[in-house]
This record gives structure tokens, sequence and C-alpha cells, in this order.
């Protein structure tokens, strides 16, 4: 019987089968030794343990449903089955960590969730199917754990019973008769006999633990689990984070075209105009073409300067060619707040594209915000990558009052972070505003 712990530090399925039918039998196979002896006792130590669940959870849960049945006249049974639920979903976890220690997680589980408030949302616990589940696996399983429990006991004790019957026979009265003596076996052979059945149970203790273990895993697997409902939030999910995208990404094209529209498109209107007005003036030989000229290269300059704040929604040629880190220090760098950038952890290696993107659009988001509202002094960007994850951290001196509201930018942001399996925070009072950002990395 392999160990569990042995698939990993070998990974790959065929080294595995070669070390287990090539290993010497000399001091190289105490690890597989070890590995056997060690899966026995998880499933003697889950045969018997699961023995002390069954009681609790089989006299709390019969007695809580009988008196919510009983007290449902007058309203109280619910609360009391609602109790019930609960405590049945207590014990189911105990048996779930049982089970994952025995021989490795059960497949997922999800309850259902509370979407309404009141009275709806405080009976949702009665509408689980999984609830009611796990309290009929507390009644059902019940005489099953007491079986597995004195079968596990009984060939735990009766091996080396047998095997000692030769000694501790010596004690018993002389007038003692056992059950050979009633067969009328020669009793020369009574040792034999014992020693016979003593070999037998602890030769077969492993398959009989074994089997144990996994009856009760089946139980629990059946009872315990509703993976169909884990894929179905699972989809729910993953069509919520695609909505947040398509809402973002339908935001972000609004808005750009919203600024096109008010800013650079009727500046370049204004300057076409003079230029018009300007080329008329000096085919006529009038005066002020000049200034026109003048007033229409005042009007370009404004328009880079709206396009150059446009463009910080889209992804700058310096974060597709030289990363994350460098676009963040060049936006930190058009930001008229001083800005200190610290990066940890990212080192040459670029991330996917869409969370430096992500990243990159929060925190340009965020710098502007600190530029045109907050006040502050100073701000600083801190860039870490954590096991799994990215962390980002926008934080300035400000005046705080910043928001998730409705209508405000934050909120595109937060629907970005989102739609890429991350989460945004926001923390802002008198002291300044901080920006969290979290993204999860792949592999």
């Amino acid at each position: 019987m392999p160990s569990p712990e042995i698939p990993r530090a070998v990974p790959a399925g065929t080294q595995l089968i070669a070390a287990d039918f090539d290993a010497p039998a000399g001091p190289a196979a105490a690890p597989h030794r070890l590995g056997f002896f060690r899966q026995l006792g998880r499933d003697l130590g889950y045969s018997l343990a699961s023995f002390f669940i069954s009681i609790p959870a089989f006299s709390v849960v019969v007695t809580l449903f009988s008196a919510g049945v009983g007290t449902l006249v007058i309203y109280l049974g619910l609360f009391v089955l609602i109790g019930c639920l609960f405590c049945a979903s207590f014990f189911a976890a105990a048996e779930r960590n049982l089970a994952e220690w025995n021989r490795g997680p059960l497949p997922p589980h999800v309850y259902k969730q509370i979407v309404s408030r009141g009275q709806k949302g405080l009976l949702t616990p009665l509408s689980d199917s999984l609830r009611w589940r796990e309290a009929i696996h507390a009644v059902l399983v019940f005489p099953i754990r007491i079986a597995v429990f004195c079968l596990a006991l009984t060939w735990l004790l009766t091996g080396p019973g047998e095997l000692t019957a030769f000694y501790w026979k010596r004690f018993l009265p002389e007038d003692n008769r056992d059950l050979w003596d009633l067969l009328g076996v020669n009793p020369v052979y009574h040792d034999w006999i014992d020693v016979g059945i003593g070999l037998f149970f602890i030769v077969t203790l492993p398959f009989v633990l074994k089997g144990s273990a996994l009856l009760l895993r089946v139980f629990a697997r059946s009872m315990l689990t509703n993976q169909s409902s884990v894929l179905k939030e699972q989809v729910r999910r993953a069509e919520a984070s695609r909505d947040s995208a398509v809402a973002a990404e339908a935001g972000n094209l609004r808005r750009l075209e919203r600024d096109i529209h008010d800013g650079p498109q009727q500046r370049l209107v204004r300057v076409s105009m003079d230029l018009k007005s300007a080329q008329r003036r000096l085919a006529r030989g009038e005066a002020g073409a000049s200034e026109l000229v003048a007033e229409a290269l005042k009007q370009t300059q404004d328009t880079l300067g709206e396009l150059r704040a446009i463009s910080r929604g889209i992804a700058p040629p310096i974060l597709v060619d030289r990363g994350l880190p460098a676009a963040v220090e060049a936006a930190a760098a058009r930001t008229p707040v001083p800005v200190t950038v610290r990066v940890e952890g990212l080192g040459k290696r670029r991330l996917a594209e869409n969370i430096e993107n992500t990243a990159y659009f929060v925190i340009a988001e965020s710098l502007t915000n600190v530029a045109k509202h907050a006040h502050a002094t100073c701000a600083e960007v801190t860039l870490r990558k954590e096991p799994g994850q990215l962390t980002v951290q926008i934080a300035d001196d400000g005046q705080g009052g910043a928001h998730l509201g409705k209508g405000h930018g934050l909120v595109g942001l937060q629907e970005r972070a989102v739609a890429n399996g991350g989460s945004l925070e926001l923390a802002s009072d008198g002291s300044g505003t901080t920006v969290s950002l979290t993204l999860p990395l792949a592999g």
C-alpha cells in the first residue's frame, strides 16, 4: 500500500511504478514500509475515531430534528431545525477532515448562498439539500460506524490474543473448556490452531482496515459532497466575471468616446476653423492672421495634453515593450505629485498580458486621481510578486474621501480586477487614500 506522501516526492507516475518494483529489499525499502504502516495506522485511526463522532452526531441530530418537527406548529420548530442542520454541518466537517487525513480530500462541496435578507434569508438553510444530506448521513451512517468500530477492534485484538494464547491460557482454571475441547480436537493441536488463527487475523488486518476506511469514505463522498453544485457555482462566477469584464470594457469605450468627443475633437475643430480664418486673412492681406495662428498653436498643445491623458486608458508602448515596472515608472514620472515606485520579486520575467494591463490601468487611474483630487504632497506605488499572486498598492497622503460608489472611475477598476479573478479594496480617510489590488498568477 503506497504512502500518500510518495506522489508529492515523485510526481511522474512511471517513476513511482518503477520505484515500487525495483526497490531493493534492504534499507532502501524502508520508506515503503514506513508508508505502509503509516497508512495502516491512518486506516485504524479513521475506523475508530469515526465511531466517537457518530455518537454525538446521531444523538444531537435526532434530538433536534424530533424537537423541531414537534414544535413546528408554533414556528419555533423552524429555528430548531435550522440549528439541527448547522450541527449536522459541524459533524460533517469533522468527518471530511478525518477522511482527508486518511486518504486525501473529498470532492469539493458548496452550501446554498444567502442571497436575500430578512425572513427568506434566515430560512435559506432549510432549502439547502446538502445540509439535509449531512443530517441524513449522521443518522444512516451510525450503525455502519458501530459495525466498523467493532470489526476493527476485533481484528486488532484477536490476532495478538490468539498468538499469545499458549501463554495466558495457563492462568485459566484447570476445568476450563474452550471451543476446541467442545469440538473434540486433540489438545496437542490447540496451540497450533490458535497460532494459525492469530496469523490469519494479523495478515488480514490491513485489508479489513482498508475496506472499513473505504466504506466510510464512500458514504462520506456520496452524502457530504455536491460536486455538481460546485461546478454550477463556478459557472455562475465565471459568467459574473465575464459580465464584469464586458461591463468594464464597455465603460472604458464609453469613457474614451466621451473624452475624445468633449476634448480633443472639439479643440481640433477649433484649430481647423482658426487656421482657415488665418488663411483667408493672409490671402486678403488683412491683419490678425498671426494671432489666429498663435491661438491654433495653443489649442494644438492643449489637444496633445488631453490625448496623453486619455492614452492612460490604453496600453502604452512601453508596457508592451519593456513590461510593467518600466511602464509604472513612466506613469509616475508624468504625475505632477512626487511618486516613489517600489518593485519586489518581479525580476525580468514578464507577467501575463491581462495581468500587466490590469495592474497598469489601476495604477495610472489611481495616480490621475491623486493628481486631480487628493491634494497630496507625495504618493507611493508598490508592486510585489508573491506566491500565486501579484499585489499592487497605491498610497497617498492627501485629504482622502474617495469611495467605490457608482458612477466613479474606481468602480470600473474594481470590475476590471474582478474580471481577472482578483480584488480591489479602498481605504480612504483624512490621512490619505490607499488602493490595494490583488491579481492571481497562473502557475
